[in-house]
C-alpha cells in the first residue's frame, strides 16, 4: 500500500518537475541546484504530510475546538458560556503576553524583534514583539516563541481556558531584554496572556472579507464567494455558531436557522460542527488560496512563503491530535477525523476505498494531493498547484455530503430526535452554499428536508437532489459511497452507492433535454415574433398601396379642375 501511494506521489512530482524544466532554461538552470527546494527534514510530519515550515502552533487550533466541546459536553448555562469565550477569545495558538512596562521604549521595536524574560521558576523564555512599537510604548504584545516539537510547542496556554498551563508564561513582574537593554515590567499572568489566533477569528469581524474577498492578491476567492453569496455576509460562519450560542433566530439572505427551537442538546451539535465545518474548513481553504498568491512561476529558491501557507491549511484541516502515518487517532477534533469517521459510515475506507474502518480513502487521496501540491510550490509550477489546490477543495466536501444524507435518513426513517435534526442542520449549512452554486432548486429541496425545524424529512429527495449535482461539484459517487448497515451487512434500502456512468449519463440527459426545452421554447418565442413582424409588414404594405391609390385619384381630380377652368 505504501509502495503505491509513494509510486503515485513519485509519478505526480516528476510530472510537475517537467513542467517546471519545460518552462525556461532559467528555471531548469535553477532546478540542476537542489539546495534551492531548501527541504526541511526537522520538522515533525502532520499525520504523515512532511511541512516545510513550522506549523505547530497552527496545528493546536484543535486544541480550542478539544476544549469548546469538553465545555459544550456538560450542557449547563456556565459550561456554554466557558466554551463560548474559549471559541472568541482562544487558549492555544498565538499566545501571547500583554505586559506594561514601568519606563517607556528607549528605541522602536520592530514586529519579531527578540524579546526574553523569566518565568515563575526562573527559567528563560523566549518571545519576540507581537506588532512594531515606537519609542515610549508602555504597553508590549510579547508573543511567545513556539518550538518544533508539536508536544511542547508552547508552554503558557491561558487565555479564555478553564484548565490552564502557565509553566511557560512570564512571571507576572521582573524585566525584559529587549535590544541590549532591560526594562522593567508587571502584569497577571492569569488574565494578561492572550491568544492572537481563534476559531472565531478565521470568519470574525473584517478578517475573512479583507482575506478572502476584498484585499488578498486573488480576491474574491471562489468558494468563499459560494458561501457569501448564499448567506449574505462575510461573517456568515462566526453568525451561524454565535446565533447558537444565543439561541436566536441567524438573519441570512439564504439557509436561515432559529435555535431557539433547540435544548442544549441541539444547540450542543450545531455548535460543535459549525467551527469546524464553517470557521475552520473555510480557512483550510484559506491556505490553498494564499499560497496559490504567493507561488512565483518558475522560481525555485523563492516559494518558502507560499509552501508555509499550504503547510498551514494541512494544520488546520489536521489538527495536532491525529498522529503517525495515516494520521487514524480516535482523538482527532478537526476534518481528517470528519472523514475517518465517515468512511465507517459509507464503507469507504483504505487505500481502495472498499473497507468499514480505518483511514479514509479520502485521506489518502488528499494527503497524497497534499505532497504534490507542496512541491508544485516549491518548484514554482504555479499552474500544475492550482489545478491540485482545486481537487483537494472539491473533495473537501465529500464528507459534508455524506454526513447530510446520513442524518437525513436518520431522521426521516429512523425517527432521529434533536440531536440528529441538529447534526443534519450542520452539516447541511456547511454545504448548502456549493450546492446552490449549482443548482439552486437542489440547494431548496435539502434545506427544505435539513434545516432547523423542518416539519418533515424526506431522505430520498434529498440524496437525489445531492446526486444531481455531483457532477458539477466534482464529486464522484465513488466518492461518496452509500450508507451501509452493520445489523444487515449490507447497504441501507435506498442509501445503496449510485453509479457514476448511469448518473452523469443521466444528469447529462436532463441538461440536454433542458436545452432542447429552451430551444424549443426560444424557437416558438422567436418564430412568434417573425410571424407578427411579417404580418404587420403585408397590412404596412398593402395599406401604403391603398394610399397611394388614394392620392392617384385625388391628383387626376385635381387636373380636370384645371381644364374646366
Amino acid at each position: 500500500i505504501l509502495l503505491a501511494i509513494a509510486m503515485k506521489q513519485s509519478l505526480a512530482i516528476v510530472a510537475s518537475t517537467l513542467a517546471v524544466v519545460e518552462a525556461g532554461s532559467g528555471a531548469a538552470a535553477k532546478w540542476a541546484n537542489p539546495v534551492n527546494l531548501r527541504r526541511h527534514l526537522s520538522y515533525e510530519k502532520v499525520a504523515g504530510y512532511s511541512p516545510n515550515s513550522q506549523v505547530t502552533d497552527q496545528c493546536a487550533i484543535d486544541l480550542d475546538q478539544a476544549a469548546i466541546e469538553s465545555q459544550l459536553l456538560l450542557k449547563t448555562p456556565e459550561s456554554f458560556q466557558n466554551a463560548r469565550k474559549i471559541y472568541n477569545k482562544g487558549g492555544h495558538s498565538k499566545s501571547y503576553a500583554y505586559v506594561t512596562l514601568l519606563d517607556g521604549l528607549g528605541a522602536p521595536l520592530a514586529k519579531g524583534e527578540r524579546i526574553m524574560g523569566k518565568n515563575a521558576e526562573g527559567l528563560e523564555v523566549a518571545g519576540e514583539a507581537y506588532e512594531d512599537y515606537e519609542t515610549g510604548s508602555k504597553f508590549l504584545k510579547v508573543l511567545y516563541t513556539t518550538s518544533n516539537i508539536q508536544e511542547t510547542y508552547v508552554e503558557c496556554q491561558v487565555g479564555m481556558l478553564v484548565e490552564k498551563n502557565m509553566k511557560g508564561c512570564l512571571i507576572g513582574e521582573g524585566d525584559l531584554k529587549i535590544g541590549g537593554r532591560q526594562y522593567a515590567y508587571n502584569y497577571v499572568p492569569a488574565t494578561g496572556n492572550w491568544n492572537g489566533r481563534t476559531i472565531a477569528s478565521f470568519s470574525k469581524g473584517t478578517n475573512a472579507q479583507d482575506e478572502m474577498r476584498l484585499n488578498c492578491l486573488g480576491c474574491p476567492y471562489k468558494d468563499f464567494m459560494y458561501f457569501y453569496d448564499y448567506y449574505g455576509t462575510d461573517e456568515y460562519a462566526h453568525q451561524f455558531v454565535e446565533a447558537a450560542f444565543e439561541g436566536t433566530k441567524t438573519q441570512f439572505t439564504n439557509g436561515n436557522a432559529d435555535f431557539s427551537l433547540y435544548s442544549f442538546m441541539g444547540k450542543e451539535q450545531i455548535i460543535k460542527k459549525s467551527t469546524v465545518y464553517l470557521n475552520i474548513f473555510m480557512y483550510v481553504i484559506h491556505g490553498w488560496e494564499e499560497a496559490l498568491d504567493d507561488c512565483e512561476r518558475g522560481c525555485l529558491d523563492c516559494n518558502d512563503g507560499a509552501a508555509h501557507s499550504w503547510d498551514e491549511g494541512v494544520c488546520y484541516y489536521t489538527g495536532s491530535i491525529e498522529g503517525g502515518p495515516g494520521g487514524t487517532n480516535t482523538g482527532g477534533k478537526l476534518l481528517h477525523h470528519l472523514a475517518d469517521k465517515r468512511c465507517t459510515d459509507y464503507k469507504t475506507c483504505g487505500v481502495e476505498g472498499a473497507d468499514l474502518g480505518g483511514t479514509a480513502k479520502l485521506n489518502y487521496d488528499l494527503f497524497s494531493l497534499f505532497s504534490v501540491g507542496n512541491f508544485q510550490l516549491l518548484s514554482g509550477n504555479c499552474p500544475a498547484a492550482r489545478a491540485t489546490a482545486k481537487e483537494i477543495t472539491e473533495k473537501m466536501y465529500v464528507p459534508m455530503i455524506q454526513g447530510a444524507m446520513r442524518c437525513a435518513y436518520k431522521v426521516g426513517e429512523m425517527f432521529g430526535g434533536e440531536k440528529e435534526k441538529a447534526e443534519g442542520a450542520a452539516f447541511a449549512a456547511a454545504v448548502l452554499p456549493r450546492v446552490h452554486a449549482a443548482d439552486p432548486g437542489a440547494a431548496d429541496i435539502i434545506y427544505q428536508n435539513l434545516k432547523v425545524g423542518a416539519t418533515s424529512t424526506d431522505f430520498m429527495a434529498a440524496k437525489n437532489a445531492f446526486q444531481s449535482v455531483y457532477q458539477k461539484m466534482g464529486v464522484s459517487c465513488t466518492d461518496v459511497g452509500g450508507l451501509w448497515s452493520d445489523a444487515d451487512n449490507n447497504y441501507y434500502a435506498g442509501m445503496e452507492p449510485c453509479d457514476d456512468a448511469t448518473l452523469f449519463a443521466s444528469t447529462n440527459e436532463v441538461e440536454a433535454n433542458s436545452s432542447n426545452v429552451l430551444a424549443v421554447i426560444l424557437g416558438s418565442v422567436f418564430g412568434g415574433l417573425f410571424a407578427i413582424v411579417l404580418i404587420m409588414w403585408f397590412v404596412e404594405k398593402r395599406r401604403a398601396k391603398k394610399t397611394m391609390a388614394e392620392l392617384a385619384v385625388f391628383k387626376a381630380t385635381g387636373d380636370d379642375i384645371k381644364d374646366l377652368n
